[in-house]
């Protein structure tokens, strides 16, 4: 049986990844766009921005509760990245194939948050209160990619 701290420091961590991935997805898609979409770009550096702080107080979170801090990125991240890179190669750097992709991981990254804040995770009021702060800049950008994804004909 997992301490709570235990738990905690794993629940952390895996948020921890979950935030390197959309890091990397946004700094990918970025890259990707082209001069017309700029608009898009200070749009995805600011959620790549917002993930980095995300990790900055995680990762401070899991070194106060004593455990190790996870660096990586999620295995399914990693898939993640490798679909969008063959999507990017195939669609000609489609704009919208590029927000369906950018929300298909603001999906992941809500859900992650989502669970992270379950009751079963035992996370501490302090864990909680950090976690739950990042939740509602993540639900933002979620919302902001799907409203642009949908503004696209």
């Amino acid at each position: 049986m997992e301490t709570t701290t235990e738990k905690s420091i794993e629940v952390l961590n895996d948020l921890i990844e979950i935030n390197n991935d959309r890091i990397d997805g946004f700094d990918r898609a970025a890259k990707e766009l082209d001069g017309s979409d700029s608009d898009l770009k200070g749009i995805f550096e600011q959620f790549a921005s917002d993930s980095r702080r995300n990790v900055q107080e995680l990762s401070a979170a899991v070194g106060q509760a004593g455990g190790e801090v996870e660096t990586g990125n999620s295995a399914t991240g990693t898939i993640h990245r490798a679909w969008l890179d063959v999507k990017a190669t195939f669609s000609g750097h489609d704009r919208k194939s590029i927000l369906e992709e950018c929300e298909r991981g603001e999906d992941a990254i809500k859900k992650a948050y989502r669970d992270a804040l379950s009751p079963d995770n035992g996370l501490s009021l302090q864990h909680s209160q950090i976690v739950a702060q990042q939740q509602q800049l993540i639900n933002q950008g979620h919302d902001t990619i799907k409203a642009l994804r949908d503004s696209q004909v």
